[in-house]
């Protein structure tokens, strides 16, 4: 297997540097970045797997510089900030991060955490090339648009199948209720979303789980959202 490589960005140069450390002796590659200019123009010259970004650095902030990232990127990323609010955790996965770290954090935790990411980018991208994707006994082809549970159809509705579809492709990654709603609606206004996000799911739940009390695919996050389960 290739040396995965990972991008870290951050102003702070201990934290860059005990953390790069860590990285290697891990097994990965790192690239060093200090500011949000350098994080871009080294995505630009090399192929990263993931990035590590802190979120409050001079110049473009971390959210402005991964907000770019996404406008051609699917690259998985996680965030760093020494914020532990759950405002600054959804806007943080609102921008396009898979996921957050609090600082100070254990370093074992940030290496079981990309192992994670970096497992759920593969499984993806091979879903992504046949256009089928698996969740446990729950299946969705893409070009034929159907689902089966058990091998069983489950009929959805137009909405419900988009719904369940992204979360089948982000399977793993924390959803807030406007992800999945600028997905499926697009740049329809509505009031209201997250609870107009909580009926759907619970519909779709009805159809695909055996407890609808205790689901089994598609899980809460408090405060941030949703997350489909990969097992």
């Amino acid at each position: 297997m290739a040396e995965q490589k990972i991008l870290i960005c951050d102003d702070d140069f201990d934290i860059t540097e005990t953390t790069s450390i860590f990285l290697r002796n891990a097994g990965y590659k790192v690239f060093k970045c200090y500011n949000g200019k350098e994080a871009l123009a080294c995505l630009k010259k090399n192929h990263i797997d993931l990035v590590i970004m802190d979120i409050m650095m001079p110049g473009e902030n971390g959210l402005t510089v991964v907000s770019r990232i996404r406008e051609t990127s699917d690259i998985p990323i996680i965030f760093l900030s020494a914020k532990s609010e759950v405002y600054d955790k959804v806007t943080g996965l609102d921008t396009g991060a898979d996921d957050y770290m609090t600082k100070p954090f254990a370093k074992e935790e940030l290496i079981s955490r990309i192992k994670a990411i970096l497992k759920r980018s593969s499984m993806v991208e091979t879903s992504t090339s046949k256009n089928q994707y698996e969740v446990g006994n729950l299946k969705l082809d893409y070009n034929a648009k159907t689902v089966t549970l058990n091998g069983k159809d489950v009929k959805l509705t137009p909405i419900e199948y988009k719904i369940l579809a992204f979360f089948m492709k982000n399977t793993g990654k924390v959803l807030s209720s406007n992800d999945i709603y600028k997905e499926v609606w697009e740049d329809k206004e509505a009031y209201n979303i997250e609870n107009t996000i909580a009926v759907h799911i619970r519909h779709i739940r009805e159809k695909i789980e055996e407890n609808t009390k205790d689901p089994k695919f598609i899980k809460v996050v408090w405060g941030i959202g949703y997350k489909m389960e990969a097992f």
